[in-house]
């Protein structure tokens, strides 16, 4: 970890699954230095109309409670089709998923959530082997 103090008051918010215990193990797993990956969906960005994450970007991963914890650096991205997802990305995770069958079916259950289909503004959404996936690295720089 980076001994240098960033300043978070500018940085985007890291939101982690939705509020919840999901998020408050999520959270544990990152500052515990266990999750040093994380995926999303590209459509998710589409909707959102949000940049794609990028090598050097940072953001204040915030608990359940909307309180900073860290401050974590993307170290990489790879975007491939959910059935190209590699295993070491799926135990970089940290949710303790030994096979990517795993991860696969842990993440269509959140991604066809009535929760997540609602805020993605599509109800019907379908994860397919050929859904593109957003695989991120990172690292915690700063706790806080």
């Amino acid at each position: 970890m980076d001994d240098t103090c960033v300043d978070f008051s500018q940085l985007p918010r890291g939101e982690y699954a939705f509020p919840g215990p999901l998020r408050d193990r999520l959270v544990a797993a990152i500052v515990a230095g266990e999750k040093t990956t994380t995926s999303s969906l590209v459509v998710e960005y589409e909707q959102l109309q949000h940049s794609l994450p990028a090598v050097g970007d940072r953001e204040v991963v915030v608990d359940s409670a909307g309180q900073p914890v860290c401050i974590t650096e993307v170290v990489g991205v790879r975007i491939c089709p959910c059935a190209q997802v590699s295993l070491s990305h799926v135990i970089g995770e940290g949710e303790g998923f030994a096979t990517v069958e795993q991860w696969r079916d842990a993440h269509r259950e959140f991604w066809e959530s009535t929760d997540f289909r609602t805020a993605l503004g599509c109800d019907d959404f379908r994860l397919e082997a050929g859904t593109d996936v957003v695989c991120v690295e990172f690292q915690v720089i700063q706790h806080l």
